[in-house]
C-alpha cells in the first residue's frame, strides 16, 4: 500500500468529511471509489474546462447588445479625436 497526502482548505475538508459521513464512508473510501471509477472508465468523471474569455462574459455581452441597440436607434454621440482629447484635459 502507498500513502498519498493531499492539502485541503480547512473548511473544504470539514465539509467533505461531513458529506462522506452522511454517506457512510470516510475520505479514504471516497478517494478509493473515485480512483477506481477513473481507472475503470479511463476518464475523469466530470468536465474540466478552461475559463471563458472575459470579453464574452454575460455582463459584457449585455453591454455590447445594449450599445448595439443604441446605435441602431441613433442614440450616439459623435466626437472627433481632438474633441475627446480636450475633454480628457478638462
Amino acid at each position: 500500500m502507498t500513502t498519498v497526502s493531499l492539502r485541503f482548505d480547512d473548511d473544504m475538508k470539514k465539509e467533505l468529511d461531513e458529506m462522506c459521513e452522511e454517506m457512510g464512508m470516510n475520505l479514504t473510501t471516497f478517494f478509493m471509489i473515485y480512483a477506481k471509477k477513473v481507472l475503470r472508465d479511463r476518464k475523469i468523471p466530470f468536465e474540466i474546462s478552461a475559463p471563458v474569455d472575459p470579453f464574452y462574459s454575460e455582463s459584457n455581452v449585455k453591454r455590447i447588445k445594449k450599445a448595439d441597440q443604441q446605435i441602431r436607434e441613433g442614440k450616439v454621440v459623435v466626437k472627433s479625436i481632438s474633441e475627446l482629447e480636450k475633454m480628457e484635459d478638462e
